[in-house]
């Protein structure tokens, strides 16, 4: 299966409207692109999916990544698999950088506008209530991506220990000043010990 240049036009408009989505940055969208890669047009299976974004968010660099590595995963199954040799690479680095420029292009150029304006007028109750009001958005669009993520891997039975380990790293996040990395590192070595199996 090849995309057509209808599918190319398709992938670049919707990851350039999940941009304008990414309040909580680029993972927020997530659900938006699940829809439109998975259920959509099925060029992704809910596992490719989440190991896409999984393989990009251990990696060093921005959160941003896993759009590109979505595109990748889109261009190679598209051209036949890794097994196709290097133009199913090119293809896939093709389908990457159209993902890629599609979501930085609207965030970007709203984020420098938006910014500029908030600076200069930081003061009036309009933008304090707008930032105010982001908060929640910001959330919610959190939650519904951690959800969509979850989906393919769901057994509440063997899950547990996850959902606690979630429900107190909010809790001491929420009311705590502890750092990020402490519990991250601490999510780690539970992982690595073996205490915890997603």
């Amino acid at each position: 299966m090849t995309l057509t240049l209808l599918d190319w036009f398709s992938l670049f408009i919707n990851f350039f409207g999940a941009s304008l989505l990414a309040v909580g940055g680029a993972i927020s969208a997530a659900p938006e692109m699940h829809r439109f890669l998975v259920d959509e047009h099925h060029w992704l299976d809910d596992a490719t999916f989440a190991s896409s974004i999984t393989v990009a968010q251990s990696a060093p660099g921005p959160n941003v990544l896993f759009v590109a590595v979505m595109g990748m995963n889109v261009g190679l199954i598209a051209s036949g698999g890794v097994q196709a040799g290097w133009p199913a690479w090119a293809y896939g680095m093709m389908t990457a950088y159209t993902a890629l420029i599609g979501m930085l292009i609207p965030s970007g150029l709203l984020t420098l506008f938006i910014t500029k304006l908030a600076h200069k007028h930081k003061d009036l109750s309009i933008v304090r209530s707008f930032k105010a009001g982001l908060a929640p958005i910001v959330v919610g669009l959190l939650l519904s991506a951690g959800y969509v993520l979850n989906i393919h891997n769901n057994h509440p039975s063997s899950d547990w220990p996850l959902w606690i380990v979630t429900l107190v790293s909010a809790i001491l996040v929420w009311k705590t000043k502890v750092h990020l990395l402490l519990l991250i590192g601490s999510g780690a070595l539970l992982g690595g010990l073996g205490w915890l199996q997603a």
